[in-house]
């Protein structure tokens, strides 16, 4: 019978190793081995084992590290977990300038600036600075003077007078510009290969613009998915509707057999992949296989209860089409780093098509940035990856939780219509008779999701019927599909601001009043308040406190406007405040204050 022997493998180092075979030749070969001196050939061999247990040991630590995002040091590991779990690395970061773009239009006598001469500059318009390097910039959003909202305001100012009338006008707008020089390649494609993965070898890269195949029409846009088993993306039509200078696009959600997946190597260069389809075998529809369900394994073992993924359950061998007998055109964007954060004033040099009357007209366009390009550095380090990959597992694209519907719904695009302001709340009452978007409901299961949008001088106003619609298809692709979602206007109550100060001495009261006055609209500027948001007389009072020249504050009042350019809603101020808060009604509502420089109202006194 063998003997059984005590081998404990806890030690990990050389000398450990080392120590343990020492000890175990000692315990079990007493007699065959006992000479442990350095300069013995025995020993030779212990310490050639030692190492190699501690090599072997050195190796497994490391793989099994490596597994761990939180102590990973291979960037193609790091690489590989960030993207399985949901985080995109950098290669590079793009910088990022608030451009202002002007044109020069003719005026229509007695009727202000010719509209018919205002341009419509097109996607992906490149803007060169006149810096070293000539860094390019791109806006990656049309330029409409024709359109104007609160959040894409066309201003308008008289650019030259002809005998005291204004004979020329200036159209100015500000726009987002991220620096990137725009690539092109070809890719040729003969036979359909099943997840055809191709490869970009450049530097600096930011993303692909766009894909598109050879065989014409409006079907030869391949589109980009985060993974080929999502067969829809989000497309954009022009409103046609009475709303369209409020919302300007439609969304609609399309399905989109022709689709392409990229993702980053730890060596910077792209890779593409397409899916696994060819024109006859495509995925556009996907229809449950019921004989894929239930019918349990060759040996009869029933799986009517087994778990099923959604995905295998709505069956597709496809993922999307993989080209073939094709050309395909690639653009993509390369640029960012420090070089790209580029000085103010030098963003002007202009490269796109516009939509214009003439060539006269189109010249008449100039682009400046006032404020320097910011933003631009090198990609990702080690570390970034590791706490973004972290980050981003909790990031996941779920409505879950009513955060996470207010968050989903102020993503939407602008340019699909601005919700302003989200509250979400459960449904407590309901109605059999209800057949509006009144506070009572017929669904006592349902989400309300109570919105507000600006007007083009960022007043709240009600959402219009577009932005509810595409808010509605945003939302349905993120809701478990047991959620019910009612999309409500919250109200809207007018308040104005009275209050009484006491000067300090040596100060001119008109300047502190100035001061008050401007702390008061910074403080009830409305991109600050939220729905339900109660007001707080007290923080009035210690914000009003610290305006240099304020000895005391001796009175705040809030005040009601209802009627005529104010809300219709009346609220009773008095009734609802206590301990010096203006508490919100049972109904979901939002404190406004309108106009700011007739609605708040103050004086100096003395003792």
């Amino acid at each position: 019978m063998a003997e059984q022997r005590d081998i404990k493998y806890v030690a990990r180092e050389f000398s450990d190793y080392k120590q343990e075979l020492v000890e175990f030749a000692k315990n079990y070969f007493p007699d065959s081995y006992n000479d442990f001196s350095p300069t013995s050939p025995g020993m030779m061999f212990i310490e050639m084992a030692a190492y190699v247990g501690d090599i072997l040991s050195f190796y497994q630590d490391t793989q099994i590290q490596e597994t761990f995002v939180q102590y990973a040091k291979d960037p193609g590991n790091l690489y590989n977990m960030a993207y399985m779990m949901g985080y995109r690395p950098k290669t590079t970061n793009v910088a990022e300038v608030e451009l202002t773009v002007t044109q020069e239009v003719q005026a229509v006598p007695g009727a202000g600036p010719n509209w018919d001469q205002a341009l419509v500059v097109q996607e992906n318009a490149v803007i060169t600075s006149n810096f070293q390097g000539q860094t390019q910039f791109f806006i990656d959003n049309k330029i409409d003077f024709t359109y104007s909202s609160s959040f894409d305001p066309t201003d308008v100012v008289i650019n030259e007078l002809t005998n005291g009338v204004p004979s020329k006008f200036l159209l100015s707008k500000k726009v987002k510009a991220f620096s990137g020089e725009i690539k092109t390649v070809t890719e040729t494609f003969s036979e359909a290969t099943k997840f055809n993965t191709i490869t970009i070898d450049d530097t600096n890269i930011i993303g692909i613009l766009d894909i598109t195949d050879d065989t014409g029409g409006s079907t030869n846009k391949w589109y980009e998915v985060p993974f080929l088993g999502q067969d829809t993306v989000f497309v954009d039509k022009a409103n046609a509707g009475a709303d369209a200078n409020k919302v300007p696009n439609t969304i609609e959600l399309q399905k989109v057999p022709k689709r392409f997946i990229t993702r980053f190597t730890s060596n910077g260069n792209l890779q593409i992949q397409f899916g696994a389809g060819t024109n006859s075998q495509d995925d556009n529809t996907f229809t449950p296989d019921p004989t894929n369900v239930g019918l349990g394994t060759l040996q009869g073992i029933n799986t009517i209860d087994k778990a099923y993924d959604p995905s295998n359950f709505l069956y597709t061998q496809t993922y999307g089409l993989a080209p073939s007998n094709t050309t395909l055109t690639i653009r993509y964007l390369v640029g960012g780093g420090v070089e790209a954060n580029v000085p103010a004033n030098t963003l002007t040099g202009y490269s796109a098509t516009s939509t214009a009357v003439d060539t006269t007209t189109q010249s008449t366009l100039a682009f400046n940035n006032l404020l320097p390009a910011r933003g631009g550095k090198d990609g990702d380090s080690t570390e970034e990856i590791r706490q973004n990959a972290l980050r981003s597992f909790a990031e996941q694209k779920r409505t879950v939780t009513l955060q996470d519907y207010s968050i989903r719904a102020l993503s939407l695009d602008p340019k699909f219509g601005t919700v302003s302001k989200v509250f979400i709340t459960q449904d407590q009452l309901t109605s059999t008779k209800s057949s509006t978007d009144s506070i009572i409901d017929s669904n006592p299961l349902a989400l309300s999701m109570y919105v507000l949008a600006y007007d083009n001088e960022k007043k709240l106003i009600p959402a219009t019927p577009s932005l509810k619609e595409n808010l509605r298809t945003y939302m349905a692709y993120y809701m478990p599909l047991t959620d019910a979602l009612n999309i409500k206007d919250s109200f809207v109550v007018n308040i104005g601001v009275t209050f009484d100060i006491l000067v300090r001495p040596n100060f001119n009261s008109r300047d502190v009043l100035v001061a008050c006055t401007n702390t008061l609209k910074e403080y009830f500027n409305i991109s600050k308040w939220n729905i339900n948001q109660p007001i707080n007389i007290s923080t009035i009072y210690s914000t009003l406190d610290r305006v240099v020249g304020v000895q005391t504050v001796s009175k705040i009042e809030i005040t009601n406007k209802q009627g005529g350019i104010y809300s219709e809603y009346a609220y009773d101020i008095e009734g609802a405040t206590r301990n010096n808060i203006v508490y919100p009604s049972y109904d979901t509502m939002i404190f406004e204050l309108k106009y700011p420089d007739q609605d708040i109202k103050g004086r100096t006194t003395s003792l």
